[in-house]
């Protein structure tokens, strides 16, 4: 009977990441590291959902659920760099688990990052395709509703709610096809791509930060924190914690708010760790991961706490409301409402850069999978002159692109930030471990103040997690369920590691 918690030596590891004419081509430096971080964390998350967080949980105060979600991803963020540093091989959270914690855990961290990058994929290219309608239209060009909704989708029109049923969303259909096919041409030319979408949308953030600071209206920030009518009646005495946690109360302002908000604003700094994905890609891993994985991460910290604070200062929180875009109608407060395009240019540019960075990392999670027996061969198999796992790209740009053009996805975020925050426990876990069972590993960048730092990372990746609605717990368990099912029916069998006995 096999051993579901047997380790991958490091030794073996090490192996599978030197250079050879069968594996992944060396092509990333420590820039485009960076650059890949921020081309996957800049996106959705700070063009759609900061209005969201804002009008339903946080109002103003969301600024302090970006920095209470950065600081979780901050002490997950170290662990990554430590892991990648010493294990630069592709295949992220997935391969550090297989270290550390035995195959079964690996097979779960690896079939979870299915829920943040391949579903993480689908959710942005579903509101991609509403921002390139809204772009096309200002140019009199207009897309049919049919067309850019799934049959399941409940589509909203000017009078109200539209009973009429769309065929599907098929802009979100071609951009993954797109782009599903660019990763697979190779990992250099689409770096390349990913850098020039970076440098637009970063641009264009900076420019509504610096015209949109002179028009805050200090009043859409008083209060700061909105008062919870919950959090009061805790204060008098007239409600018990746990009451309030059920109640409605819970999530919706005040701090519960603040710590609802960083659970759904935590969907916009789902990014940073793919870039662990492309170590067996990287140039120089053991100094290009810790800069690319920390780097990306302070430099989007930074400017989404500033952008936020724009964002609320500019319109009341609670006209964000229902708005798919929040960002534009804000910035209508500057009088620079000829920048409008540039800045629907820029939104585009954020998404599409997000969605490939997630279908890349994807494919590198399988790919690894593959490689150790845990799926089919046909997820490792290279194309000959790019090099890359084209069969896993095509495989992930059918199984996306049905997601994206037919499947409702308006609850998907929640789903996405519960899979990716369980990913982070494991990996803050995982360090403690492979601090005690490989101290003397050689590691380019070491975790300091271990085990208080990895601790603190999973005790706010768990608070995160406790704060999302239980319908995110539900489809966790639904989808770790069929998990189970495929590892004792295949991958059980096929593991190399067990097998090689």
């Amino acid at each position: 009977m096999s051993n579901l918690w047997k380790t991958k030596s490091l030794s073996s590891l090490l192996a599978s990441a030197e250079d050879s004419e069968k594996g992944l081509k060396r092509t990333l430096s420590a820039a485009s590291l960076v650059a890949l971080g921020i081309g996957a964390i800049i996106g959705a998350g700070l063009f759609s959902l900061t209005g969201i967080a804002a009008a339903d949980n946080a109002g103003p105060a969301v600024v302090y659920s970006f920095i209470l979600a950065a600081l979780g991803c901050a002490f997950a963020g170290l662990c990554y760099a430590e892991f990648a540093s010493m294990i630069p091989v592709a295949g992220s959270a997935y391969t550090y688990s297989y270290a550390t914690m035995g195959e079964f855990m690996a097979w779960i961290i690896g079939w979870d990052l299915v829920l943040e990058y391949a579903l993480g994929a689908a959710t942005v290219a579903a509101s991609w395709s509403q921002y390139v309608a809204k772009f096309m239209l200002s140019f009199g060009v207009t897309l049919p509703v049919s067309l850019l909704h799934g049959p399941w989708d409940v589509i909203v029109d000017a009078n109200g709610v539209s009973s009429t049923p769309g065929i599907l969303n098929l802009p979100a259909i071609l951009i993954i096809c797109l782009l599903s096919l660019l990763l697979i041409k190779g990992t250099k030319e689409s770096a390349l791509i990913n850098n020039i979408l970076v440098i637009l949308k970063v641009t264009v953030v900076l420019v509504f930060i610096a015209l949109g600071w002179g028009f805050i209206n200090p009043a859409n920030h008083t209060p700061f924190i909105p008062i919870n009518q919950g959090e009061v009646l805790m204060d008098q005495g007239k409600m018990g914690f746990f009451e309030f946690f059920q109640s409605d109360y819970f999530g919706h302002y005040g701090w519960s708010g603040i710590l609802r908000g960083a659970g759904v604003v935590f969907f916009a700094f789902i990014g940073f760790d793919a870039v662990s994905t492309a170590a067996q890609e990287a140039k120089n891993p053991q100094k290009g991961m810790p800069i690319g994985i920390i780097g990306s991460l302070i430099i989007c910290t930074i400017l989404y706490v500033l952008f936020s604070y724009v964002l609320t200062g500019l319109e009341n929180y609670v006209n964000f409301k229902g708005d798919a875009s929040p960002v534009t109608t804000a910035f209508a407060k500057t009088g620079y409402t000829f920048l409008n395009s540039a800045l629907t240019i820029a939104i585009i540019a954020g998404y599409t850069s997000v969605m490939l960075v997630m279908l890349m990392g994807q494919s590198r999670v399988f790919y690894s999978m593959s490689v150790d027996g845990l799926l089919p061969k046909f997820f490792s198999d290279l194309h000959k002159t790019s090099q890359t796992p084209w069969k896993t790209n095509v495989a992930f740009m059918i199984f996306v692109s049905l997601f994206a053009g037919f499947v409702p996805v308006s609850d998907l975020g929640h789903m996405v930030s519960i899979g990716t925050l369980f990913a982070f426990s494991l990996v803050c876990i995982g360090v403690i471990v492979m601090r005690k069972t490989n101290p003397d590993a050689v590691r380019g960048f070491r975790v300091p103040f271990v085990p208080l730092l990895p601790i603190l990372g999973v005790i706010i990746c768990v608070a995160l997690m406790a704060g999302l609605p239980k319908e995110s717990w539900e489809r966790l368990a639904i989808w770790l369920a069929i998990g189970l099912v495929v590892y004792f029916v295949y991958s059980k069998k096929h593991s190399k590691l067990n097998n090689d006995n």
